[in-house]
């Protein structure tokens, strides 16, 4: 059996892959100094097509979460915002024949995928798992997927 521990998302272990949203760091106050702005968070690439933003209502999973399926999207980043304060499952691989990893959100973040990254499909831990998704729509196909020929496991921390 193929073993993965999840491991906390950071942004410096996370950068690689694309981009952790949340709100920490730097910032600037508006709307007359009661709101905190952490501008620019990530880079969001959607070549020759524009952004779209979706609503995804995934089924939670449970750790230890097996898998076989990682995909990428070869035309735009791809960012997933939660719509709840509940932690999900992120897995991302340089390519298909390196080691994925697992990282952890906290349950106050958000990724955006740079454009071309593999990845896991969208794991929620706990429900109702809904997420606003930016990303690419175009006229032209943006997902490529690749199954490992034995599953990965992923463990908790």
């Amino acid at each position: 059996m193929q073993t993965l521990h999840a491991e906390p998302l950071t942004a410096a272990g996370f950068a690689p892959f694309g981009d952790v949203l949340d709100a920490t760091g730097d910032f600037r106050l508006i709307n007359d100094g009661l709101c905190r702005r952490h501008h620019d968070r990530a880079r969001l690439d959607f070549g020759d097509a524009r952004a779209g933003i979706s609503i995804f209502h995934a089924e939670p999973r449970a750790l230890p979460y097996r898998f076989d399926l990682i995909e990428r999207h070869p035309e735009g980043s791809q960012a997933f915002i939660p719509m709840t304060q509940a932690p999900f499952l992120v897995i991302v691989a340089p390519d298909p024949q390196a080691q994925p990893r697992a990282f952890l959100t906290n349950g106050a973040q958000g990724i955006n995928l740079l454009r071309g990254t593999w990845h896991g499909v969208l794991t929620p831990l706990h429900s109702p798992g809904i997420f606003a998704v930016v990303d690419r729509i175009g006229p032209t196909p943006n997902l490529e997927e690749y199954r490992y020929t034995q599953p990965w496991t992923v463990l908790a921390p």
